[in-house]
């Protein structure tokens, strides 16, 4: 059995991100419940040096959308960082799944060995898409939504490793 580009990444990034979105709805139902702002809590972070509950939603997201489009051999779409309630951030996951889910197969399929090229605050980073695909956006993405879990889980959200994965 062969697995496809599209296969390995499309309906992983769909699925993480409407595990991400379930996450974080309870997160903010518990929050609310607690006396908690959207302000607040978007703003909480595991440990002072890393970055707070809205980047890592939008890094993961960022991941799944630009990850599909280079995949795709497409300019990634620029998503500006302004969300400042849980509505707002919802909507963003809503968007970034409804652009991934946008791609067809045939954009995908064939990219194991497309040159991707990005620029990082740490220099340039030049990879196959197979690499890219493996060995960076989905670790990546699954780094943002595990340390999303995990803040929201040590504020006191009651979910779990069945929310994280979601219903098989």
């Amino acid at each position: 059995m062969t697995l496809s580009m599209y296969q390995a990444a499309v309906p992983v990034f769909v699925r993480t991100l409407e595990n991400l979105a379930a996450v974080l709805k309870k997160g903010g139902v518990h929050a609310k419940a607690k006396g908690v702002t959207d302000e607040v809590l978007l703003q909480t972070r595991l440990i002072p040096d890393m970055l707070p509950l809205v980047k890592q939603v939008q890094i993961a997201t960022d991941m799944a959308t630009r990850g599909a489009a280079r995949l795709a051999g497409v300019e990634p779409k620029q998503v500006e960082d302004s969300e400042t309630t849980l509505e707002q951030l919802h909507a963003r996951i809503e968007h970034a799944i409804s652009y991934v889910q946008s791609f067809k197969p045939e954009q995908i399929d064939g990219s194991e060995t497309r040159a991707i090229h990005l620029k990082r605050r740490s220099g340039e980073l030049n990879l196959e898409g197979q690499a890219y695909l493996l060995q960076f956006t989905l670790p990546n993405l699954f780094f943002h939504c595990t340390t999303t879990y995990n803040i929201l889980r040590e504020a006191g959200a009651d979910i779990g490793k069945s929310d994280f994965i979601g219903q098989m």
